[in-house]
């Protein structure tokens, strides 16, 4: 699959502090690169979601994890390995500085690694780009739903064409759209016992066996 244009697009939007709305295998998401701060005010902003949330990264590969800082020990390997690319964040500690609203207030971060091509293309041109990380979360306003698909991430692109860096650009390709699969599951592995924060599509009973024998 080709999305070299669509991606060049995309980066180059990124480049400038510009943001992104891209489809994943559950919903649309939003993009910004992690360590711009003007780029996640931009991206949280247009969300109206307080800077305080933590935003989850967009990463193609454990390796590129490893190489931002990102602490990655023998179960969180574990994890990569059976549920990546996947429906799964981790949360892990990350001795790099991010802009604010990205990172935990103990400087964690939770990783995403989409199975969805165009997402996982535009993670990799990302970080190939020495842009990276992506930030990973859901295309819709504070309080509304997310954009389960084109249509409604196309309706919700409301961009001042005096202000195009204040708004998404949507990243698309023919034929490709959010895959309307069920929400990551999400596992806390900073403390001595991962912590199952969100049941998603992921069963419990899955995650649990990679740390209880």
């Amino acid at each position: 699959m080709d999305f070299q244009t669509t991606i060049g697009d995309a980066i180059t939007r990124l480049a400038a502090d510009g943001f992104v709305a891209y489809p994943t295998e559950t919903v649309w998401g939003l993009g910004a690169c992690a360590d711009r701060l003007l780029a996640v005010e931009r991206l949280m902003r247009w969300k109206r979601r307080s800077m305080d949330a933590p935003l989850a990264v967009l990463v193609p590969s454990a390796a590129v994890a490893l190489d931002m800082g990102c602490l990655i020990e023998p179960r969180v390997q574990r994890l990569m390995e059976a549920f990546w690319p996947g429906p799964l964040t981790i949360v892990v500690p990350c001795r790099k500085q991010f802009a604010k609203g990205v990172a935990r207030s103990d400087g964690a971060l939770g990783l995403r690694c989409s199975p969805h091509p165009l997402a996982q293309a535009l993670a990799l041109g990302v970080s190939e780009a020495g842009l990276g990380p992506l930030t990973s979360t859901s295309l819709n306003r504070a309080g509304e739903s997310p954009a389960a698909n084109r249509a409604a991430a196309s309706g919700m692109i409301d961009v001042d064409p005096d202000d195009v860096l204040g708004g998404p650009l949507l990243v698309s390709a023919s034929g490709h759209d959010a895959g309307g699969s069920a929400a990551s599951s999400v596992v806390d592995c900073t403390g001595a016992i991962p912590r199952i924060v969100r049941v998603g599509a992921i069963e419990r009973e899955s995650l649990e066996k990679f740390w209880t024998h």
